[in-house]
């Protein structure tokens, strides 16, 4: 291997008709601002695509390292309570509180199952900082997290203009304790996803590793802000290691700080005790507790093989994430909106984002955020990881990086390999 630092050494296979797809993996790899990274992709159920890579030195990074994936793993929330709606003890139109009565304090009463899931239930931010140690599941089961959202109130930037504000933590931690009030045996998502998703499917996706699992898990590394900014201004063809250029980031910069000016003056403590900075989520305490919408640490093959399952309707090799009518009913109705201010979305009653075709009247915004992507579901993690599914194509798609690009909002460089992948799909379709 070159003891090179700007040589990425590129693992894995591709099957015939995606060979483009690894082409393209290498060339970013090394044009790019990365350290580690994996790709993986299945089509009709089969891996075709199974890639990682590591720039530099040696490196113990592996194809089922575990890295921190953020709201990836919002999806995997999200198929946790369709599997409660496939038994019948959940309904996205039912208020939260009539199945956890305590929710529905301080006027939450009509808050429902499916404008939690939608970003809408006025709760994207609490006033109180949890404490890492209640994030592990013995703690959440003794109501240590679910005793401050009972007597939370609800808060909304402006509802008159939209209830949708995203829930970039705490959407998984109500969430986590809807679950485990519905779900017979009591558990919490964390538990559900390693019994009912990981070992059966033989995949590396956990919210709370075990002692064993955070020893395979790789920390990630944000790239800061300012150093993002000066990359853009260098050119393309000299060598960029972001993905947009100067203008291409400050304009979506400047949507994004407009917004927050125009939002309310409300100062929130941080979402967890400690927290003064993403590399926190590297924390040993924290990764072994459950925030399942900010910290599910999973490999790109584990995550592709569960979105392979979705992409074919819930089940593969023989094992049911969910039924045929769960399945629908977590990709149903999904209703588009401007998300904090500055992001139109779509999102189903299930809590998935439907990625919808741009038409000319479309924003640059919708754009930047759909095209390359248009017919998958599911959603991203900050600073860079995919974790989304097409069920038209029978596409599970993953990609994982530790370098976190925090300034790509909409996990644009990461889209570039969804893009490939579908023209190569396309393409192998017009041959048969």
């Amino acid at each position: 291997m070159s003891k090179d630092a700007n040589i990425a050494v590129i693992h894995g296979e591709t099957t015939p008709g995606f060979e483009s797809v690894r082409d393209l993996f290498t060339k970013n790899m090394n044009r790019w601002e990365e350290e580690h990274a994996q790709l993986c992709v299945y089509h009709r159920g089969q891996k075709v695509v199974d890639l990682w890579g590591s720039k530099g030195a040696p490196s113990n990074f592996q194809p089922d390292s575990l890295v921190n994936v953020f709201s990836s793993g919002k999806s995997l929330e999200a198929i946790a309570l369709a599997a409660l709606i496939d038994k019948g003890l959940l309904e996205y139109e039912k208020p939260i509180a009539s199945y956890w009565p305590e929710f529905s304090a301080q006027g939450k009463d009509s808050v429902t199952v499916a404008d939690l899931m939608r970003h809408e239930a006025g709760l994207a931010n609490f006033d109180f900082s949890i404490v890492a140690d209640d994030l592990l599941p013995a703690r959440i089961k003794a109501n240590a997290v679910g005793k401050h959202i009972e007597n939370h109130p609800q808060h909304f930037r402006d509802r008159d203009k939209t209830k949708r504000e995203y829930h970039a933590m705490t959407r998984g931690w109500v969430a986590n304790e809807l679950f485990r009030r519905v779900d017979p045996d009591g558990r919490t998502i964390g538990e559900f996803v390693k019994q009912a998703i990981s070992e059966p499917l033989n995949v590396e996706v956990a919210i709370g590793v075990s002692e064993e699992q955070f020893q395979r898990r790789v920390p990630i590394t944000p790239m800061h802000p300012l150093k993002h900014i000066l990359a853009t201004f260098k050119p393309k063809l000299l060598g960029r290691k972001v993905f947009h250029n100067a203008a291409q980031l400050l304009s979506r910069l400047f949507i994004l700080v407009r917004t927050l000016f125009r939002g309310s003056s409300k100062k929130w403590p941080p979402p967890i005790d400690g927290m003064t900075g993403i590399r926190l989520f590297n924390d040993k305490t924290l990764a072994m507790g459950e925030t399942p919408s900010a910290n599910t640490s999973a490999s790109a093959r584990g995550l592709a093989k569960v979105a392979a399952a979705m992409a074919a309707g819930g089940t593969l090799d023989g094992h049911t994430i969910l039924t045929s009518s769960a399945w629908a009913s977590l990709h149903a109705s999904p209703v588009h909106s401007v998300m904090g201010g500055f992001l139109p979305c779509a999102f189903t009653q299930g809590g998935v984002a439907y990625f919808g075709p741009c038409h000319t009247q479309s924003s640059w915004l919708e754009h930047a955020f759909n095209r390359g992507r248009e017919g998958f579901y599911g959603w991203m993690g900050l600073g860079g990881s995919l974790f989304q599914w097409h069920p038209e194509h029978e596409i599970g798609f993953a990609f994982v990086p530790t370098s976190l690009h925090m300034l790509d909002l909409m996990n644009e460089r990461g889209k570039c390999y969804q893009d490939e992948v579908l023209r190569c799909v396309k393409q192998l379709k017009l041959s048969a």
